[in-house]
């Protein structure tokens, strides 16, 4: 995610370069028929008009839809740091010797909580390099600038390997168990669940206490179908498709339709008997580049935001949250803090 409290012009002009010169081409092409056709070849204003107005609506929709999942997608993994750090309390303080069948030494209480909490940092990893796995209808870091963008970012998942990472975290009882899963995440908190229910049956754990710690698991659930229904349920192509349409028309037509108000503008000074500059009419060029720029550019953004796990700048940072979340629970454990990673690095200001 991008931390600058103002994107830079400079950038958002370099993200949109190659767009940019395209829409200086049109206009000084379309403005030159108009010209050099004597003005036979023009456009109306008026229709214009009236399709910029509908795609300004459709961009608008686009963008608070595209907002609202990454909104959505913020607030889950805002609840996942909220039932991470109460699942860590609570089985610091629940896994005891109170109703212990056979009380277990200090030494083996510790290592059943690091156990516990370790599958959970595995469960968060998990649930994260799930979220990066690219879709078919995941096609914004397909564009160039934003392949230049990923070579300028660090994001965790497409650079360090999921297996080793995971190993960091699993004992080998439990990698095995994984590794005819599909789905990680879920296998991950099904352990969790069971190894909870041996502790509850050896009387580590109070019967009232295993259905709290129970709760959480659920909610754990919860929060990851909710993480994966955004990542699987894309924003509705039809809308995406016509979107699209809709803008290129407008912009493929707005500089000749441009040009033509410019020359009416000629024709209404000259009829004045006032001297008319001839290259009054190529004013149209900039600012038509300017409209066509804005509303490509709006264009885009609201594209980007489509998919929230999708490895862009935009991106909630999934991996930086996840990162975080860990940090409090083995700090909590007692760690040494030389054991403990670091943050994710931060290049050019974003948090991935």
């Amino acid at each position: 995610m991008y931390t600058r409290k103002i994107f830079p012009l400079k950038e958002m002009a370099l993200w949109t370069r190659y767009e940019t010169m395209l829409f200086i081409t049109i206009a000084i092409i379309e403005t030159a028929l108009y010209v050099y056709s004597d003005k036979v070849i023009q456009f109306p204003f008026t229709p214009i008009a009236l399709i910029g107005t509908a795609v300004a609506f459709i961009i608008g929709f686009q963008s608070n839809s595209a907002y609202g999942r990454i909104w959505e997608a913020r607030q889950i993994w805002g609840g996942i740091v909220n039932t991470s750090r109460t699942f860590g309390m609570k089985v610091q303080d629940f896994v005891n010797n109170d109703h212990a069948k056979n009380p277990a030494s200090e030494t083996d209480l510790k290592d059943i909580h690091k156990t516990i909490i370790y599958r959970h940092i595995a469960w968060l990893t998990a649930l994260r390099y799930a979220m990066r796995q690219p879709r078919s209808w995941e096609y914004v870091m397909n564009e160039h600038t934003n392949k230049e963008w990923a070579k300028m970012i660090y994001v965790p998942e497409f650079h360090e390997d999921f297996d080793q990472t995971l190993g960091q975290y699993l004992g080998k009882e439990d990698l095995n168990y994984l590794k005819d899963k599909t789905n990680k995440q879920t296998a991950i908190l099904y352990l969790q669940s069971n190894h909870l229910r041996k502790l509850k049956e050896e009387g580590l754990i109070w019967e009232f206490c295993f259905l709290e710690l129970e709760k959480l698991i659920e909610e754990l659930f919860n929060h990851q179908g909710k993480s994966e229904r955004i990542k699987n349920f894309p924003y509705p192509r039809q809308f995406a498709s016509l979107m699209y349409y809709f803008t290129w028309i407008f912009l493929a037509i707005l500089p000749l339709a441009m040009a033509s108000q410019f020359g009416e503008i000629a024709a209404k000074i000259s009829e004045k008997n006032m001297h008319c500059p001839d290259w009054l009419v190529w004013l149209s060029v900039p600012f038509s580049v300017v409209v066509m720029w804005v509303f490509f550019t709006m264009n885009r953004i609201g594209r980007v935001g489509e998919n929230p796990f999708e490895g862009s700048a935009n991106d909630v940072p999934i991996s930086t949250i996840a990162r975080g979340i860990e940090i409090d629970l083995r700090q909590n454990l007692g760690e040494n803090q030389e054991a403990i990673p670091k943050p994710f690095e931060v290049r050019n200001h974003v948090q991935m």
